[in-house]
Order: C-alpha cells, then sequence, then structure tokens
C-alpha cells in the first residue's frame, strides 16, 4: 500500500502479494490485519481507508 499511496488496493491483491494466496471471498485475513495496523497508528489510523467493495487506500493527507 506504501508503494502504491492515494491509489486503492484490492483485497485480491492485497492477498496475492503479501501473503501469497489466491483470491477467497470468505477470508477475513485482510480485514483483521488491516484493523491490527490501524490500532498500532492510533492517531494516524486515518490513513487507511477503506474503499466499500474494493479494497483499502493509504492516505497521506486527510479527507476533506
Amino acid at each position: 500500500m506504501i508503494h502504491r499511496a492515494d491509489r486503492v488496493v484490492k483485497r485480491s491483491d492485497l492477498l496475492a502479494h503479501v501473503w501469497g494466496m489466491n483470491f477467497d471471498p470468505g477470508s477475513n485475513l485482510v480485514e483483521v490485519h488491516v484493523s491490527r495496523l490501524r490500532d498500532k497508528f492510533g492517531d494516524y489510523a486515518w490513513m487507511i481507508e477503506t474503499v466499500r467493495g474494493v479494497g483499502y487506500r493509504l492516505r497521506r493527507q486527510r479527507a476533506a
């Protein structure tokens, strides 16, 4: 996500590139790890934006 900041990264791309898995629509692996990242980001959790039905986007600035 860092290399594609401000662009949407699909869940299936995260599964394939991070975990080397084919897309499994029933898996919540990505959501669990994104939630943990948000916890670690603390006050900067806003940087990980959910794009419903598509994936996630790493924000450089807060959305207006």
